[in-house]
């Protein structure tokens, strides 16, 4: 039995899609039975949220171009990174599980000979690292491993990416969307730009890196069960998400 999720898929090198499963199988004479699961428990079971998401970031098009936060999931926009921060922290104050995650746009530095990690992601004042790297040892009081980031409380002080946010889940969510992925107001298109990042001089091939980032930034986005809050790098994207923002009180 397989669970496969091909707008997951990040990496150029990653196998495993539905149709590879499938050739494969038949091939070895196996009968395959294909089911579309149709509840999920992130994003408070909405639907219209990830379909909106979907929709908005062009994966796929469907009825939800407007999100109106009918089903009570807190999506917000806000102004810099430093606020989705705060609201996060706040959430865990009030006994919530939450992280702060980014797209992929700075390196990701080995931690230093003491053990502590490096700031990394550095906008403007903001500056935080990334989760410790996979096979990282001797790492300094109070820093989790990666495989332990999203459980570890310590982890609330570093930013994931998104290697080490897939398949995990959390009350709230915060998303730094960076500009490797803008929305271009005058084509009306997205557009995405290797050159902003680090991922992208790493593994992603040009030709596919649009489609590889726009499934990274679901998958982020995707990441909150009661909440996602969200700070855009680039004002046009953000301008852009605002249009398709209706709330309750506006309807």
């Amino acid at each position: 039995m397989f669970f496969v999720d091909d707008r997951q898929v990040i990496r150029p090198q990653e196998v495993g899609s539905t149709q590879y499963i499938e050739e494969h199988a038949r091939n070895n004479g196996c009968n395959v039975y294909t089911y579309e699961l149709e509840t999920q428990f992130r994003c408070k079971g909405s639907d219209a949220f990830v379909n909106w998401i979907n929709n908005t970031l062009g994966i796929e098009r469907n009825a939800n171009v407007m999100w109106t936060g009918e089903e009570d999931f807190d999506f917000s926009i806000m102004e810099s990174p430093e606020a989705v921060e705060e609201a996060i922290r706040e959430k865990l104050e009030e006994g919530k599980k939450g992280r702060m995650v980014a797209g992929f746009c700075w390196p990701w530095s080995n931690p230093r000979e003491d053990g502590t990690l490096v700031d990394d992601v550095v906008i403007g004042d903001y500056k935080r690292p990334w989760n410790a790297k996979p096979g990282s040892k001797k790492l300094a009081k109070g820093i989790p491993v990666s495989n332990l980031w999203a459980n570890d409380p310590g982890g609330m002080n570093q930013v994931g990416c998104v290697y080490t946010a897939q398949g995990f889940e959390f009350d709230y969510v915060g998303v730094i969307f960076g500009k490797d992925l803008v929305y271009n107001l005058d084509s009306q298109s997205w557009e995405g730009h290797p050159d902003n990042s680090w991922e992208a001089k790493q593994n992603k091939p040009k030709d596919r890196f649009t489609q590889f980032v726009k499934n990274t930034y679901r998958v982020l986005l995707s990441r909150g069960i009661e909440g996602c809050f969200v700070y855009f790098m680039d004002k046009d994207t953000e301008r852009f998400f605002k249009t398709r923002i209706m709330r309750k009180e506006d309807i």
